[in-house]
């Protein structure tokens, strides 16, 4: 039985052409890191250079509400479709579920499925994507680091059923690129490390603790001085060498925001970032007029129509998108391109999985807004190995633009093991 179309007489565009998909897989590493979805799409265009033709993708956060999305209707659509109408498809999943208000679970839904879509098209045409977006516009893609630890997302050891607090980092321990740790404890010797490798620009989360011992709507003096400490540190030890950002994620009202803004303008932050919630685009352009240093905002935005209102009324110096939560390459490249329209250069958000970082770099690579590229370094040498098929090297601050076809890195294959714990997957009817 054929599987029938999951769209009108006016989509019959998506499903006349090739290459067709023919399956669409999904797997939570739970014991890598749970609360990250990865996804193949398999197609029927065989192999280009030794390698099957699928498209690989990933979100982050409540993954199995994702997976339920991608295999309970939105695999209606894309079984015996096109795998290169990657507008249509995005188009009509977007049109569909936001015609029932979803813009959590649908949205990261899309933005996998739109990774695996480029990814796809960029194997078929033995171009990386960046190309096909219309790069290169640099060279290599500049970097900082953003001070998580190997533990950052992923479960704690001896605790199965351990996971933490969506958006409440581990403090960390003693330990090699134990960052969120060293940052509070010893900032000026990371600070001086971080220098030797190449990073120029590093970003701490040092009122997190602040936050998750006293609550968000007022500061104290004493609590002030203990979030901009780290800061003063680093700046008498490498004075301006090091950029220095605040991830504040979202935790403070105005208030106690204003102040912490207020704190920080002696230790000239390149940008303060969340640390005022964006649920309201007044507020956050009030703050940006209080806090007297630049303010990014936000990867917490998941739709152009939100950042459309953050940029009309003013309130950000930066937009921080990610590719995996506002979906996709496609609306990714969107953003940042409306965002130069207001002369606001744009930022990629990676704090999760390896092809949030890809996506990223792609986007880097092809439009000139983007500004820089979130790493965790953590991240890139020791999770993001069990997870992909190549290594990442950062050379002097930068990133390089990636050179194989697609997104130039595939999943592991051995991850989707049909039958365990966390695997789902969606095949065409023959």
């Amino acid at each position: 039985m054929n599987q029938p179309r999951a769209s009108s007489p006016t989509q019959e565009h998506a499903y006349r052409h090739g290459p067709r998909i023919t399956a669409i897989e999904t797997l939570i590493p739970d014991g890598i890191m749970p609360g990250l979805l990865l996804l193949r799409i398999h197609t029927d265009a065989g192999t280009i250079d030794g390698n099957s033709v699928i498209g690989h993708g990933e979100s982050y956060y409540a993954p199995h509400a994702v997976a339920a999305v991608v295999h309970d209707w939105m695999a209606r659509r894309l079984l015996g479709a096109c795998a290169t109408a990657i507008e249509s498809h995005w188009r009509f999943l977007y049109e569909r579920a936001t015609a029932f208000g979803g813009k959590g679970a649908e949205l990261r839904a899309i933005s996998a499925i739109d990774l695996a879509l480029w990814d796809i098209l960029g194997q078929t045409t033995r171009q990386p994507v960046w190309r096909l977006l219309g790069g290169p516009v640099r060279d290599a893609i500049p970097v900082y680091n953003s001070c998580g630890g190997p533990g950052y997302g992923r479960r704690p050891p001896n605790a199965p059923d351990g996971q933490g607090w969506p958006g409440h980092g581990d403090p960390g321990k003693p330990g090699t690129l134990e960052d969120n740790y060293n940052s509070i404890q010893h900032p000026a010797e990371l600070a001086e490390e971080l220098l030797t490798e190449g990073y120029t620009a590093m970003k701490l989360w040092s009122f997190d603790r602040v936050f998750q011992r006293s609550g968000g709507h007022r500061i104290s003096w004493e609590d002030i001085t203990e979030g901009v400490q780290p800061f003063q540190a680093i700046r008498e030890r490498v004075g301006l060498k090091m950029e220095l950002m605040l991830d504040g994620h979202g935790f403070f009202s105005l208030p106690a925001a204003v102040r912490i803004g207020e704190a920080m303008r002696e230790v000239k932050p390149l940008w303060l970032e969340d640390v005022l919630r964006p649920d309201c685009a007044q507020t956050m352009a009030d703050f940006r007029d209080r806090a007297g240093v630049p303010v990014a905002v936000s990867e917490m935005l998941v739709s152009r129509d939100e950042y459309r209102q953050v940029l009309q009324i003013g309130a950000a110096d930066y937009v921080m998108i990610d590719p995996t939560w506002a979906g996709g390459i496609s609306e990714t490249r969107r953003i940042a391109e409306l965002a130069q329209a207001f002369n606001i250069p744009a930022l990629m958000h990676d704090c999760t999985g390896p092809l949030t970082l890809f996506a990223g770099l792609h986007v880097a690579a092809s439009c000139a807004n983007v500004t820089f590229q979130e790493t965790v370094r953590a991240h890139l040498k020791t999770l993001y190995p069990l997870l992909i098929d190549d290594s990442i090297a950062m050379q002097h601050g930068h990133l390089p633009l990636p050179s194989r076809p697609g997104l130039g890195v595939r999943l592991l294959s051995e991850l989707f093991r049909p039958g365990q714990s966390g695997h789902r997957i969606s095949k065409l009817e023959s």
